[in-house]
């Protein structure tokens, strides 16, 4: 019987995608793999190259899942939650950029322990 939690809103959820991002090496895997979706996303659209726009979801989740796999030895949330998962990439890509991720972490960890 699984007692995992089920997130029922984004904002929920994220807390939970960070906690399971905790490993720096993880993060930066994460941010390649999202930096180059937007690359290859911007670029095929302006070159008309849509095997680049093919490229995006084994880009974008293979940088991840090696990070899941083989750093963090976890189940990547995209397998239960994918449209969450999705969104919470772009969200921590973001706080990664803003240099606002450590406190985001910190506060993930507070708000999901018992």
């Amino acid at each position: 019987m699984g007692t995992e939690k089920k997130y029922t809103s984004f904002w929920s959820f994220y807390p939970y995608y960070l906690t399971e991002h905790s490993d720096a090496k993880n993060r930066f895997l994460h941010f390649v793999g999202t930096a180059l979706i937007i690359v290859f996303l911007l670029s095929g659209i302006i070159l008309k190259n849509w095997q680049l726009i093919i490229a995006i979801p084994f880009c974008g989740y293979g940088f991840a899942w090696v990070g899941h796999f083989f750093i963090e030895k976890n189940r990547p949330a995209t397998f239960t939650y994918p449209l969450y998962s999705l969104g919470s990439d772009f969200v921590m890509f973001w706080h990664i950029l803003t240099g606002q991720i450590k406190k985001k972490i910190a506060a993930a960890k507070d708000q999901i322990q018992p």
